[in-house]
């Protein structure tokens, strides 16, 4: 068998295993949601899958996944648990971080230590951004005797607050006002957690504010800066809040896809149980309509997504150009799916009426930017009128995976 048959062979298996996870948390997820429970059980079933270890950057002896496996994964997985599929998600995503931001070097040896001992992520990067004067925001790094520093503060974080193995998260050297990405061993005796309660949507992530009094950090597990503008940050390093952004659209994405698929059982049981009515012809056409936002978000998100690989594979040699036209399709991405995800959940509620299905509206109203849509608007064409071209892949012809 030849290489790429192995690695073909490879997928399907870890997609087989993600079909059976999905259908598992897909049993009980109206109960499970209810209950609004930290995640875990749900965190244990994964780790027993194996789905973390292997949610991770493929590396040359090949360990890992790559992007569009991975988003693949997490899309079917928030499909069945949105919550679960989010979690995942910024785990994948965060598992990134020392290829992001850390010497090649640094990052080979920090991420055979996370598959050797399957470290589950979660945290929070912040993107580049000048920094507020007066008070610093977020937890600081103060150097302190014996050449290690200090971590103080507290942070918000999305995801695993409580199952997480270790932390990522942005931090500002007390010293030099410069943020950088640091990792923390979540278990640290002086990291405190509170866990989030009664959340609208996205119950089940295990979302919290963590604490930090005085935990001790090396200095290898810093690993390195975050930059205050994108323009003059790494092209490599700036393609991490866009990674995530890109995540959280197949999440949204996946949570809409599950939402439909239920509706269209329950409409299908509810048809069979009576003779047809004159309102069916309306019924089917709300089902085309959303099929057809759905099949069309999903398309942008493929061509975001195949121009996220090839940024990622391109890692360091990665420029400007290419990193700025990758930023302006997650950004179209994102914009089609949360407007396909928003009415899907609305038009779904509407169409059941059943019990449970609110929560496809509550987890996307959580997932999706609902801010104001100009300044994306502005920007995607900024960058379709504005941006030079050169060797860069128009916006407006296919990206072809390998290009």
């Amino acid at each position: 068998m030849g290489e790429v048959e192995v690695i073909t062979a490879a997928g399907d298996f870890w997609q087989r295993v993600t079909d059976e996870v999905a259908d598992d948390l897909a049993v009980d997820a109206i109960d499970r949601e209810r209950a609004g429970k930290p995640p875990f059980d749900e965190v244990a079933r994964l780790r027993e899958s194996g789905l973390p270890a292997v949610l991770t950057p493929p590396a040359p002896d090949g360990r890992g996944t790559g992007w569009h496996d991975a988003s693949a994964m997490v899309r079917r997985i928030a499909a069945a648990d949105g919550s679960i599929g989010e979690l995942l998600g910024r785990h994948y995503v965060l598992s990134w971080s020392a290829r992001f931001f850390a010497a090649p070097e640094h990052a080979a040896r920090l991420e055979a230590r996370a598959a050797r001992e399957q470290w589950l992520w979660a945290g929070d990067i912040a993107a580049p951004r000048p920094l507020p004067r007066g008070d610093l925001p977020g937890p600081t790094l103060t150097p302190a005797d014996g050449g290690h520093l200090v971590l103080d503060g507290h942070r918000a974080l999305p995801t695993a607050v409580d199952e997480a193995d270790r932390l990522v998260l942005d931090a500002v050297c007390s010293l030099t006002h410069e943020p950088v990405v640091v990792v923390v061993d979540a278990r640290h005796p002086r990291v405190g957690r509170d866990l989030s309660q009664d959340r609208l949507g996205q119950r089940l992530t295990g979302a919290g504010t963590v604490h930090f009094d005085g935990v001790a950090v090396d200095a290898a597990d810093v690993l390195g800066p975050v930059g205050r503008d994108e323009d003059m940050t790494p092209p490599h390093a700036a393609l991490a809040p866009h990674a995530l952004g890109l995540m959280l659209t197949q999440v949204a994405l996946g949570v809409a896809e599950g939402a439909l698929a239920e509706a269209r059982d329950l409409s299908r049981s509810a048809r069979h149980a009576r003779p047809p009515r004159e309102d069916d012809a309306d019924l089917l056409g709300v089902y085309g309509e959303l099929a057809l936002a759905l099949h069309t978000a999903s398309a942008v998100a493929d061509r975001a997504t195949a121009a996220m690989a090839d940024a990622l594979a391109a890692g360091r040699a990665l420029d400007h150009e290419r990193r700025a036209d990758t930023a302006a399709q997650v950004a179209m991405a994102g914009t089609v799916a949360a407007r396909a995800a928003l009415l899907t959940g609305e038009r779904v509620r509407a169409l059941t009426d059943a019990d449970g299905v609110d929560r496809f509206l509550r987890n996307v109203l959580a997932l999706v930017d609902l801010g104001p849509a100009g300044p994306v608007m502005r920007t995607i064409g900024d960058h379709y009128l504005n941006a030079v071209r050169g060797g860069v892949p128009s916006l407006s012809q296919p990206v072809r995976d390998g290009e």
